[in-house]
């Protein structure tokens, strides 16, 4: 693999890891944006496809759509196809609270939040386990 890709490819891995852990410190913290923190969720998500398909070669598309991200890789690796459920709850949260009007409230609950994070996490580290070590992230 030449330097460019494998520069390419960690850089949106270690943009998927930032919006993870800018997700956790949001949530930590005792009265946190958890409108904040569940987007980055789904950009954890969004952003680590993204590096899997950049690693194949594939033409990235402008999309926040987690669920049409992980049907692209599923061609590439057909275990994509167990992350079809994670996706499709991830995906709202691209836009989901970052505007009024958008959902009932303006802050998802703790639940939803913790059960976001639960599943962008798994769904990088998954990501993370397919790609070779010369392209994770350091630091």
């Amino acid at each position: 693999m030449d330097e460019a890709k494998r520069e390419w490819v960690r850089a949106w891995l270690m943009k998927a890891r930032n919006d993870l852990a800018n997700a956790r410190v949001i949530g930590a913290l005792p009265v946190g944006p958890l409108d904040t923190a569940i987007y980055h969720c789904q950009q954890a998500a969004e952003k680590a496809v993204k590096g899997f398909l950049a690693f194949h070669d594939h033409r990235l598309e402008r999309s926040h759509d987690v669920a049409r991200l992980v049907e692209l890789a599923a061609a590439y690796n057909a275990s994509f196809a167990n992350w079809e459920d994670a996706a499709i709850t991830l995906t709202p949260y691209a836009t989901a609270y970052r505007y009024p009007g958008e959902f009932a409230s303006l802050e998802p609950s703790r639940t939803e939040f913790d059960e976001a994070l639960a599943l962008a996490t798994n769904l990088v580290n998954f990501v993370l386990s397919l790609l070779p070590a010369e392209i994770q992230p350091t630091g």
